[in-house]
């Protein structure tokens, strides 16, 4: 499904379970973030380490176990762990040997959010049908 509003863009991406990696960056026309969803086959890692610029990352493992390193530190992740890693930190990942590993990683300029939930979420009058 593809749908755009005034203040919306909804796309399908496919079935996540057989994709590799998918970047919404330009699928969404993101302007304020960066969103890939990633698997790693089984005992395979990103090739290389690195850090960033600007932006932190936050990475949600969804499926399977691997090792993370981050600044010389090596540890276990797995499924339901959540990383946040500053603009600066040297970072890789890897699949277990016995099983791939599914996760979303998201990217944003760091220090640069001003507001959240509450405190940015804006009352509207306009309401679904299931809110009648």
């Amino acid at each position: 499904m593809k749908k755009t509003g005034t203040h919306y863009k909804v796309s399908s991406i496919g079935d996540i379970q057989k994709l590799g990696r998918v970047i919404l960056h330009d699928e969404l026309g993101l302007t304020g973030s960066e969103v890939s969803i990633n698997e790693l086959p089984a005992g395979i890692s990103i090739p290389f380490v690195h850090s960033h610029k600007r932006n932190e990352e936050v990475y949600i493992i969804l499926k399977g176990k691997g090792q993370f390193y981050i600044d010389g530190d090596e540890f276990a992740v797995e499924e339901g762990d959540v990383i946040r890693i500053d603009p600066a930190g040297a970072r890789c990942l890897k699949a277990a040997v016995q099983t791939p590993i599914r996760y979303i990683c998201i990217q944003t300029e760091a220090k640069s959010l001003v507001q959240f939930t509450e405190n940015d979420g804006v009352p509207e009058e306009s309401k679904p049908t299931w809110l009648k």
